[in-house]
């Protein structure tokens, strides 16, 4: 490998947003400082299958019930 041409890589703190911390290496920051989250799978609806809203943007939903409305028929 080239030297010189890589990032460093050194420790950090990691600060969930529930306040947990944990140590890690990456190239964010300088050796020992602290990364905290704004968002985590802790936290974010994406992990922890959080209510989802589905926004109808130029009429899409309501053509798609009018087109296959009859396939949720009971």
């Amino acid at each position: 490998m080239k030297k010189g041409i890589h990032p460093d890589y050194h420790p950090i703190t990691v600060v969930m947003t529930d306040g947990t911390k944990f140590e890690t290496r990456s190239t964010y920051g300088a050796t020992g400082d602290t990364l905290s989250l704004d968002i985590d799978p802790k936290s974010h609806p994406a992990w922890t299958g959080g209510q989802q809203t589905m926004l109808d943007r130029g009429g899409r939903v309501s053509r798609f019930k009018q087109k296959f409305g009859f396939l949720d028929a009971k």
